[in-house]
């Protein structure tokens, strides 16, 4: 009711009656769901500097941001009241529940090493006094300018756009300084600081950064990265906590030792909905509110937030681990799935299987992406698996296997499909070059510390497009 009333007058909330909605019922029949497409006019006004659009004022900032279903990029809406609201809430969140959990812990009497993004954009013509780029650089541009006494780098060097010059300019702001936590995506971190150990000649990072404790995590499932990160820290020393931290908002944290689950954050400005996944894509969905969920239900998430998305359809799937409290954990992408057959093949299903078949053959899965190969008159179908290796397998078939097996055991609709390989066969894996993954986002104009390739799609037009580019 805050937001709806915070907007009554704003382009949206006039032309679907925010003033008149007094509960969520009526909220729900006079509102559309909506993805980024619907709402694409919208934002390229307030980009142009128009007022009052989808949220009160005018909107200086927007995180770009890929993942569109007509291949363009988003941009999405950063409004004082989202950053007040939302994202920094968010991120003092993270903290008093890590330090609740860990009540010993000397976070404060180091720096944080916090890995951003740039304000690199595809846009033309960005209007005078309007900044678009990842969330992670509209982050660090408005912070109050006394956080960066307690964080590494300076706003220069985290806001470098060429990331060939940004990777050596942040090891050099880091080394040398009291480094207590760092926060950013596990893959990106990861090659820094491979990167920092090797420049320094160092066993571990801890040898670079004595009193480093926790890392603050988010973007991408951290399953596959858990043991590598293992490999180049101490295990004893270091603690990980998850963030979901996207650019349209910062929504859970964990907040329990164990991983598997976040806290979703009810207090943070945003509303939320949970939407069947059968009726995902629709205008008006049956969506539940947070105190209609059903524990082990998986639900596609609409949010409601201050930045002008009212019943956004982030592309997220949400399993509730916990209705009371409400947790979660991140199932995948609405778009991002494998049902070519009918085995329903989540992200959360493809991280599990990749952990299990590495920790099973003794390697280490830096990037990967998957798709169907479609049956043939003479073949059944299968799925095809494009790996990036930071340690091959001794057998790769070896790997398909463990993979296989894995994925079996934690989807039964898989292992339906898979059963006596009538209706599906055996998985195949093929090895990527170093560096594909960068290099193939790159050509995307894609690259960056929050761009990914999505792990799973029901199609081909990713993974040929990558297997093309390796020729």
């Amino acid at each position: 009711m805050q937001l709806l009333h915070t907007a009554r007058n704003t382009a949206a909330g006039k032309r679907h009656g925010y003033a008149a909605i007094r509960s969520y019922e009526a909220y729900k029949a006079a509102v559309p769901a909506v993805s980024y497409a619907d709402i694409r006019p919208d934002v390229m006004r307030m980009v142009a500097g128009e007022r009052d659009v989808l949220w009160p004022g005018r909107c200086r900032r927007f995180a770009q941001s890929s993942g569109t279903s007509d291949g363009k990029s988003k941009f999405i809406p950063v409004t004082d009241h989202s950053l007040r609201l939302n994202h920094y809430l968010g991120a003092r969140d993270v903290v008093a529940h890590y330090l609740h959990l860990y009540p010993e812990s000397r976070l404060f009497s180091g720096k944080a090493f916090i890995l951003g993004g740039s304000f690199a954009n595809e846009l033309a013509d960005v209007p005078r006094g309007v900044t678009v780029g990842d969330l992670s650089a509209n982050l660090i541009d408005a912070m109050n300018p006394m956080a960066n006494l307690l964080r590494v780098p300076s706003k220069r060097v985290a806001l470098m756009a060429d990331w060939n010059e940004k990777l050596p300019a942040l090891i050099d702001a880091a080394v040398g300084q009291d480094i207590t936590n760092i926060s950013g995506v596990p893959s990106w971190f990861l090659t820094l600081l491979r990167k920092a150990i090797e420049r320094c000649g160092a066993a571990s990072v801890h040898d670079i950064w004595p009193n480093l404790e926790v890392f603050f995590h988010g973007g991408i499932s951290f399953e596959p990265y858990r043991e590598q990160y293992a490999r180049i820290t101490g295990p004893a020393r270091m603690r990980y906590l998850e963030t979901y931290n996207a650019s349209e908002g910062f929504f859970a944290v964990q907040d329990l030792r164990e991983p598997g689950s976040m806290l979703l954050l009810l207090d943070a400005g945003v509303f939320y909905e949970f939407v069947p996944l059968d009726q995902s894509g629709e205008s008006y969905p049956d969506a539940v509110p947070a105190w209609e969920v059903e524990q082990g239900r998986t639900y596609a998430l609409l949010i409601t937030a201050p930045n002008g998305l009212w019943r956004y359809a982030i592309g997220d799937t949400v399993r509730i681990e916990s209705a009371d409290p409400l947790r979660i954990r991140i199932a995948g992408r609405t778009r991002s799935f494998i049902n070519a057959f009918g085995e329903e093949l989540m992200v959360h299903n493809a991280d599990r299987g990749i952990a299990e078949a590495s920790a099973a053959t003794g390697a280490q899965v830096l990037n990967y992406t998957a798709a169907p190969v479609f049956a043939t008159e003479h073949n059944r179908g299968r799925h095809q698996w494009l790996i990036e290796w930071a340690r091959e397998p001794e057998s790769i078939p070896a790997f398909a296997e463990a993979l296989d097996t894995a994925l079996q055991r934690v989807n039964s609709d898989y292992q339906a499909k898979r059963s006596g390989t009538i209706f599906l066969d055996p998985p195949s894996v093929t090895t990527a070059p170093p560096g594909l993954f960068d290099r193939w986002l790159a050509s995307t104009g894609k690259l960056g510390g929050q761009r990914k390739v999505p792990r799973l799609s029901n199609d081909r037009a990713i993974i040929d497009s990558m297997l093309g580019f390796m020729q």
